[in-house]
């Protein structure tokens, strides 16, 4: 009878080893192979249904007007236009150049972005940053329409000036007066906080 209940014993620990392993160790590597698998297969479907309608370009740089008197030059690393929005272009890696009345020069960068040729309006997204080389903002999102003399900065704004620092949800900011508006996506009370 003791050796039946120890036979148990030792296929019950082992089925709970075995348990151990395969949840600590086997399960996270069969997660991650497979995530990989399915990101690689999310590009192949991206590339072949962009590929098909869709131009490419590398190093691309464009020229426009912002608030009709001040020229910018927009630049990126990768491109592309789609065949049903030729006016739009579609970039990585964004940078932009704007060159404001009083010599000062703005950069605003970002990991990806949208540029329409036809109205100059850019928009950018992912990991914005805007300098004037005094004023640093940092964002998610960056909107320079190009007929407004401010822009839309949302998403986790951040604005570092020298005399003060600035957390807010959005901002509507004039980089010729550096004047901002604070302001939330609802109804609700401003969600701000200055830093000194």
């Amino acid at each position: 009878m003791k050796k039946k209940q120890q036979k148990i014993q030792i296929a019950l620990i082992s089925i709970g080893l075995l348990l151990i392993i395969s949840t600590y160790f086997y399960y996270p590597l069969m997660k991650k192979a497979e995530l990989t698998n399915d990101q690689l297969q999310q590009k192949k479907l991206e590339k072949n249904i962009t590929h098909d309608k869709t131009t490419f370009f590398e190093n691309v740089e464009y020229k426009g007007l912002y608030d009709l008197d001040k020229p910018f030059i927009i630049k990126s690393e990768d491109a592309y236009i789609l065949d049903q929005e030729p006016d739009i272009v579609y970039m990585d890696t964004m940078h932009v150049i704007l060159h404001l009345n009083d010599g000062r020069i703005v950069n605003i960068t970002s990991n990806k972005g949208s540029y329409n040729k036809r109205t100059y309006d850019c928009f950018f997204e992912g990991e914005v940053k805007a300098t004037d080389g005094k004023t640093n903002i940092f964002a998610d999102n960056l909107d320079l329409l190009a007929i407004k003399n401010s822009v839309n900065i949302y998403n986790n704004v951040r604005l570092n000036d020298p005399t003060a620092s600035l957390q807010a949800d959005k901002i509507d900011y004039d980089f010729e007066t550096k004047h901002f508006k604070v302001s939330m996506f609802d109804d609700n009370a401003v969600n701000m906080k200055v830093i000194k």
